[in-house]
């Protein structure tokens, strides 16, 4: 007799993610993905229990699969963990573009939603729905070159926009601030002092080192009495990866933003938006471009009054 998986069970296993086996296991799965769904295809009628449930769960195990990589990616990041991720992202793309562009899977869908719609349930509905709207923003209507097009946009900006939170994950890992008076610790927690402490010890160094990573940011924002100490944290945070901050130029984003901007404009032009903002709100709650804009501009309104009481209370208490 089976039993429920235990939690334990479900977590994933982070110290079985060895960077050298991991874009061999991805493409792997990709393949099996590709296999099952021309298989599901291939085998009749499609329903909601002979194709969109398979999918579904096809689609999870890819998460699974793909999610605890990303993550460890973006907190224990190294040289030959990154290379791995990296390597990933294009196949990754394909496939998902690959999916969303599929003639034969957006019609299933559609015979679904009206053959058995009435007899499905709320989120059912709903999920099928969403994977049609999703058909539409990938491209499934496009012609043969600019249906190529979209999936090599789609490509290039999953590769530029992970250079960008690479150039600002290294431009964080690079900074470091050193002190030696230990007054300049004055209201910050213990556990970060000690770890200060440690950080310095490894550099062989006397005093305290601060990294630039978010306990320390936060701690330092929120607990140091020392003024200059604050400003120095908070000036290097909003400046990582730019061209204002005292970071190596290699790791400036400037040009990347400019990329992505140019790749997302085209590529919600070839689906039929105007510009990428658009595109965006289309699977997202605002109507428009115009009711974005108005809130923001209420909020903005409403805000400023107080924010400036607040800052004037707090300029004449420091």
């Amino acid at each position: 007799m089976s039993t429920a998986p235990t939690l334990e069970s479900l977590l994933p296993t982070f110290s079985a993610l060895q960077p050298e086996l991991i874009e061999a296991r991805v493409r792997e799965a990709l393949e099996h993905s590709r296999v099952e769904l021309n298989r599901l295809l291939d085998s009749g009628a499609a329903t909601w229990a002979t194709l969109v449930a398979p999918l579904e769960e096809m689609q999870h195990a890819l998460s699974r699969l793909w999610s605890p990589i990303g993550h460890l990616n973006g907190v224990l990041n190294s040289d030959a963990l990154r290379a791995a991720y990296t390597a990933c992202l294009p196949p990754l793309t394909a496939w998902r573009t690959d999916l969303t562009q599929n003639e034969r899977l957006y019609q299933a869908y559609l015979r679904v939603l009206e053959q058995e719609g009435p007899q499905l349930n709320a989120s059912q509905r709903k999920l099928l729905e969403l994977a049609l709207r999703d058909f539409r923003l990938g491209g499934v209507a496009l012609a043969g070159p600019d249906k190529e097009r979209f999936k090599g946009l789609m490509e290039q900006l999953a590769m530029l926009q992970a250079k960008f939170d690479e150039n600002v994950l290294d431009a964080s890992n690079a900074w470091t601030h050193h002190l030696s008076d230990e007054t300049q610790l004055a209201g910050l927690p213990a556990a970060i002092v000690e770890r200060a402490r440690a950080a310095a010890a490894e550099r062989k160094l006397e005093g305290w080192v601060f990294t630039l990573d978010a306990p320390n940011y936060m701690a330092v924002l929120t607990h140091a009495e020392h003024e200059p100490l604050r400003r120095a944290f908070y000036a290097a945070w909003v400046t990582r990866a730019s061209d204002q901050g005292e970071f190596d130029p290699r790791w400036d984003n400037s040009t990347l933003i400019e990329q992505i901007l140019t790749l997302r404009a085209e590529a919600a032009q070839l689906v039929g938006f105007a510009n990428f903002a658009e595109y965006s709100l289309a699977s997202k709650m605002a109507s428009s471009v115009a009711e974005v804009q108005h809130f923001l501009e209420a909020l903005a309104e409403r805000s400023k009054p107080v924010a400036q009481r607040e800052l004037d209370e707090l300029t004449a208490f420091a």
